[in-house]
């Protein structure tokens, strides 16, 4: 009687070590699940570059870039926060971790392929001058000798005009608001600005400005989403580029990108 009552409570203890196992493998297994699915991706943008990334009539985030990601989202189960800066400041709160992308139409370009990790291109586009409407003087860069030129502060656009410019013959005005570069090109404080070219176009349609584009595309533009050089962006960054493949295949880039500039960007 004895030796069967000792049976039962190692059977019983068995049984318990067994559940207790199982439960704690279990737990593991959707704690891990939980945490994958809540991985949440910091965006950082302008919030102020239509049609990219700009504030709409109920002041909320909006734009192409807005709806880019919002669509890698629901194909990677990624979470995404959405945090807007002065674009000269966004590279350094990537640096300082407290973005983990931005999404601003970044070009890619050797100097920061260098110290980040990109992604596929997703956006083709060019190098645009833009100039007061009436002004025919200025075609190409050569043009802008003894003139002023305006140009986001921390863009691509100051290298690519210094790269041309040897011998400091145009002066490049940086600015922090890209408002405020257009408006010193109508009111002729500059003669000409740098930008994306089809956000030069979007812009200028969308709010009836005196401005033209000047010219042909200064040099063409590869857009993409920089991460910080890492293991665990290195798998963002595979899992990202599957969903823009995806995205591309099925035609949700395309839509995407006629919806906000009635073109497709997305193709080389």
């Amino acid at each position: 009687m004895i030796k069967n009552k000792k049976i039962k409570a190692i059977m019983a203890l068995g049984i318990l070590a067994v559940m207790a196992f199982t439960g704690c493998s279990s737990t593991t297994s959707n704690q891990s699940q939980k945490s994958e699915q809540a991985k949440v991706i910091k965006i950082g943008m302008s919030g102020g570059y239509y049609p990219y990334t700009f504030k709409n009539k109920d002041n909320k985030i909006d734009g192409f870039e807005v709806d880019v990601w919002n669509e890698i989202s629901k194909r990677t189960g990624y979470k995404t926060e959405f945090v807007t800066s002065s674009f000269s400041g966004l590279f350094g709160m990537l640096d300082a971790g407290k973005i983990d992308t931005i999404a601003n139409e970044i070009t890619i370009t050797d100097k920061r392929k260098d110290k980040y990790l990109f992604t596929d291109a997703y956006v083709y586009s060019g190098a645009q001058m833009v100039v007061k409407k009436g002004n025919d003087s200025i075609k190409t860069l050569e043009d802008l000798k003894g003139k002023k030129i305006g140009v986001s502060l921390g863009s691509n656009y100051e290298q690519i005009i210094k790269e041309f410019d040897k011998n400091n013959e145009i002066k490049v005005v940086t600015y922090d608001n890209d408002g405020g570069m257009r408006q010193d090109v109508v009111l002729g404080r500059t003669d000409a600005m740098m930008d994306d070219k089809v956000s030069a176009l979007a812009v200028v349609q969308e709010n009836k400005l005196p401005l033209q584009l000047a010219g042909k595309d200064v040099q063409p533009l590869e857009n993409a989403f920089p991460f910080v050089k890492n293991d665990e962006n290195k798998v963002v960054v595979e899992k990202v580029n599957k969903a823009l493949a995806d995205m591309r295949a099925d035609g949700t880039l395309e839509k995407l990108s006629k919806k906000w500039v009635n073109l497709d960007i997305t193709k080389k």
